[in-house]
């Protein structure tokens, strides 16, 4: 499938950048943050190519200088994980509530809470542009961390919610939740335009996990 063109968050993010360029180019300073840096960044992946990008053109790209990408970024390939990290603190705080007497009920719920916050035009762009980024370890590399981190967070939250389950048992779960999370992320961004939300996709992918954990969990 053809990679869909890079979708920004909003209009209104699109005007401020901008204006932005603007600003740097009479000289005024411009405002700097994750958001512009990061489609700084992707508009020169799709000119140059991811690997032959660097912070320097980043930074500059967006008016702001090379210390000020790494007040935001510790790399370059971090630019893609935005949504992502955004969405670990998202969970974390989901799964702090109260939660259902059923611990899968509670992560499916947590999970489904997290989903709602990416809509159609919210989609990581790694998801639909990895054709122009080609096979980057250094990018495979920042995301495998990124998603032990949403593992290990899943994994800590079976263990103490049911000790009883085991901690085979609750990483199995974690990752096989993960697992879901992935495949239902990876068909909602091939999805195209008329993908619609995410959560329908997450939902659909879920269920059957957390169903088949459920008496191992739970029980």
């Amino acid at each position: 499938m053809t990679p869909d063109l890079p979708t920004f968050a909003a209009s209104g993010r699109e005007k401020a950048t901008k204006a932005g360029k603007s600003d740097a180019v009479r000289g005024r300073p411009q405002a700097s943050s994750r958001e512009m840096l990061q489609e700084a960044a992707f508009e020169l992946f799709l000119e140059n190519s991811y690997a032959k990008t660097t912070v320097e053109q980043i930074a500059n790209r967006a008016g702001v200088s090379r210390n000020t990408f790494f007040n935001y970024f510790a790399g370059k390939s971090d630019v893609f994980w935005v949504d992502l990290d955004d969405s670990l603190a998202l969970l974390g705080d989901a799964l702090a509530g109260p939660g259902a007497a059923s611990v899968m009920s509670s992560i499916h719920e947590a999970l489904l809470e997290t989903g709602r916050h990416f809509g159609p035009s919210r989609v990581p762009w790694a998801l639909t542009q990895y054709a122009l980024i080609g096979s980057v370890h250094e990018l495979q590399s920042s995301a495998i961390t990124r998603l032990a981190a949403h593992a290990r967070l899943l994994d800590e939250y079976i263990a103490r919610r049911a000790p009883l389950a085991g901690e085979a048992t609750a990483r199995a779960a974690a990752y096989a939740i993960l697992g879901a999370t992935i495949a239902a992320a990876q068909t909602w961004a091939n999805a195209g335009t008329m993908r619609g939300g995410f959560e329908p996709y997450l939902d659909e992918a879920l269920t059957p996990v957390c169903r088949a954990f459920a008496p191992l969990v739970d029980g």
